[in-house]
């Protein structure tokens, strides 16, 4: 087994209000021989900053707001070559943070800890496991990848993987920006499973369904950098739809003698512009081809050098 280098990972944990966890897991980490911890505070109104620096953790304080914000906020503060990303509420295991790491140092530019496993089932309720496998083949159908659980809190990257990233989503959207994003710079990805635990001690921030219902809207909004051809070709079949249901309806009133003038006109607008957008997203899709292979030459004349 290759040996891990521990003095080279940053352990990155955003936290609000996780009192009651978060010295139990900086001494998990401790005790896994990761001791360069770096908390990551959201204004915690507890006791959280005082728990992480008394469990041996640096601890800084967000600007923002936001889960995304804490995540973007810290990657400046980082040098090691190596970072672990988990949740501060203790449902994540710092026994898997080997299986995370040890991809990287195979050539992988970033691990998924992979929740979605049957072992984990009984951790979540019915709506969550279910919310979580749409969203993983709604990500799958967008951006052209099955990452098998996209909202993972639980994950490990290069430092060079991190920097390459454009990321911009402050809340919960952060997770689901992170995979696009490695979807965007074709990184090498490893799927780990991880062990999920029922969370304790603290009450969750995450509304299924309203939160489901952004991140759903932030892979379709993503999907323009990575699918194109899904992202324009949705909204042209809308109005192609629209424009061939009032077509419908004004063929089946002119066999009964009435005439729709104004209708056929937004009829044939409605297709017109329907082809137009689906042709836009067509040419983009292949704008964006070409740009992956200039990259992907770019990356061979290095590797060269």
């Amino acid at each position: 087994m290759m040996e891990i280098p521990k003095e080279q990972v940053c352990v990155l944990i955003p936290t609000l209000n996780e009192e009651p966890t978060i010295g139990p897991l900086i001494q998990k980490f401790h005790n896994a021989g990761y001791y360069d911890i770096l908390v990551i505070d959201g204004n915690s109104t507890d006791n959280t900053r005082d728990k992480a620096y008394q469990a041996g953790a640096k601890v800084i304080i967000q600007k923002g707001k936001g889960k995304g914000a804490a995540f973007i906020q810290a990657i400046e503060q980082i040098s090691k070559p190596y970072v672990i990303l988990i949740d501060g509420d203790n449902t994540y295991d710092p026994a898997d943070a080997d299986a995370l790491v040890l991809p990287l140092l195979s050539g992988y530019d970033q691990t998924l800890g992979n929740r979605l496993i049957p072992s984990n089932h009984v951790s979540f309720n019915r709506l969550n496991l279910t919310g979580n496998r749409i969203l993983n083949w709604l990500f799958k159908i967008s951006h052209g990848r099955y990452l098998y659980d996209i909202l993972t809190g639980y994950r490990a990257f290069t430092l060079a993987s991190l920097q390459r990233m454009r990321l911009y989503e402050e809340g919960f959207g952060i997770e689901t920006e992170i995979s696009s994003e490695s979807v965007r710079n074709d990184d090498k990805v490893a799927i780990v499973p991880v062990s999920y635990g029922v969370r304790i001690g603290s009450d969750t921030k995450l509304d299924p369904i309203h939160d489901g219902i952004k991140i759903g809207r932030t892979i379709y909004r993503l999907a323009k950098l990575n699918n194109p051809m899904f992202y324009f070709g949705l909204i042209g079949l809308i109005f192609l739809l629209a424009g061939g249901g009032i077509g419908i309806y004004i063929v089946y009133e002119w066999l009964l003698k009435i005439d729709h003038i104004p209708l056929t006109i937004l009829s044939v607008t409605l297709i017109i512009v329907g082809i137009q957008i689906v042709m836009f997203g067509i040419q983009a899709d292949i704008q964006l081809a070409n740009q992956r292979e200039f990259l992907h030459e770019i990356q061979k004349l290095r590797k060269e050098k």
